[in-house]
């Protein structure tokens, strides 16, 4: 990529308009925040030591509150360190800027005051040129409404988003960040928890994956796994099969759950192997499992975005109800792997793609050109910064693609 030379930016300086940069995370945790802070402050650095940086701490939460940590030469020194740990080294928060009641309701504002304009001031009193947002679409499109805000009121900052989410159902880019990381680290999870086939005869294991609208971290986690334990020996003298701690079943979102056809296929599992193995995406079934709580008159429980709560909700626990009695299960093991997969350092193969997206981040901001980094599935996968009212939620797991059709036969297979 073009690096922005040091001698355009120490002539924009001496016009008045050198460059302030601010970073934030916002939203769930994925194994990219870390390492994208990282990755910024170095580039940044190495274009020119001088360009003040911030960060806001607790990603929006923040902004709204005037909260930021300067970048000291201390700390340019030791960012390459970021790139070994997980989690966000300025903090998280879900915050959203148009939901004024919340934002009262936690003491982010005062009653009267409208959040977006409040992001929008605090950004112009902290001298801000450039925001770079590493989150997934709702916080990259909140952080496009604050510039556009800016803008109208003859305030120029260039917002250049960075896509996080394990979930990897950002439209229109192609692989976002941290994914892959994720599944690699639900699949050591797996490796592990499904040993517990062995405590107990006829042992029914629900490995929950986070995904509430997508089946992508589920999918990518089990072919992960099932790669892990395809070379392993196994002892068939001792009733030791590889059948045992194979996947027996893939729940995701964008495909129908025959409960009752699935339950008679498990049980024939169970009494051959006296185990099943179920990968279960967390928002599979959760419309069935909302459209019986409000029948009965039970309050959803959603979040600032709306979004329904799936810890609240629990569908692991709601599968497992389903099906232990149909398999004749004697226990029943239910775990989330959630949490270690998106708390855990960036994989090799993340921190390339981060490094690339950060390379061009930095490019974009210097040269006033807005928008989210990722490779554009509309544009041959180039990486680029792609429009903000192009980026989108919800994108739904391609199920066409041919390693997802591969690893149901080699599920679905096991008789």
């Amino acid at each position: 990529f073009c690096i922005v030379p040091k001698q355009k930016l120490e002539m924009a300086a001496v016009n008045g308009s050198k460059p302030k940069i601010a970073l934030l995370t916002a939203g769930g945790l994925a194994p990219c925040l870390s390492s994208a802070v990282g990755f910024l402050i170095e580039k940044y650095t190495l274009i020119d030591a001088s360009i003040e940086i911030i960060c806001y701490k607790s990603g929006y939460k923040g902004l709204l509150l005037g909260d930021s940590i300067s970048v000291t030469p201390a700390v340019r020194e030791q960012a390459t360190a970021l790139q070994l740990h997980g989690g966000s080294p300025i903090g998280n928060s879900r915050v959203k800027l148009t939901n004024v009641d919340d934002c009262i309701k936690r003491g982010l504002v005062q009653e009267g005051q409208i959040p977006l304009e409040i992001a929008a001031q605090q950004l112009q009193k902290d001298g801000v040129t450039v925001l770079h947002t590493i989150g997934g679409d709702d916080t990259n499109t909140q952080a496009a409404q604050v510039a556009k805000y800016l803008n109208e009121h003859n305030y120029n900052i260039t917002v250049v988003g960075l896509p996080k989410t394990i979930d990897n159902d950002v439209y229109p880019i192609k692989q976002s960040l941290g994914a892959w990381t994720a599944a690699e680290e639900g699949a050591k999870f797996f490796f592990n928890l499904v040993n517990e086939m062995s405590a107990n005869p006829r042992m029914l294991i629900i490995h929950e994956c986070m995904g509430r609208d997508c089946g992508y971290l589920t999918a990518a986690t089990a072919q992960a796994y099932t790669q892990m334990i395809s070379a392993l020996p196994f002892v068939p003298g001792l009733e030791f099969f590889k059948q045992k701690k194979c996947i027996h079943a893939l729940y995701i979102p964008e495909i129908p759950i025959d409960i009752d056809a699935e339950a008679i296929r498990l049980e024939n599992i169970m009494d051959k192997y006296d185990c099943v193995n179920i990968f279960l995406s967390e928002g599979a079934g959760v419309k069935d499992i909302v459209k019986k709580m409000e029948a009965n008159g039970e309050e959803v429980p959603r979040d600032a975005f709306g979004h329904v709560k799936l810890d609240k909700v629990n569908p692991g626990a709601y599968f497992a109800k389903q099906f232990a009695e149909k398999v004749r299960a004697d226990k029943v093991l239910v775990q989330k792997s959630g949490y270690m997969a998106r708390s855990a350092a960036a994989n090799a193969a993340d921190r390339a793609l981060i490094e690339r997206c950060c390379q061009l981040a930095v490019q974009c901001g210097l040269q006033n050109n807005p928008g989210c980094i990722g490779e554009d599935e509309d544009q041959n996968d180039t990486l680029r910064a792609i429009e903000f009212p192009r980026i989108k939620g919800h994108k739904p797991f391609n199920i066409e693609q041919t390693w997802f059709k591969d690893l149901q036969t080699q599920i679905y297979s096991i008789q």
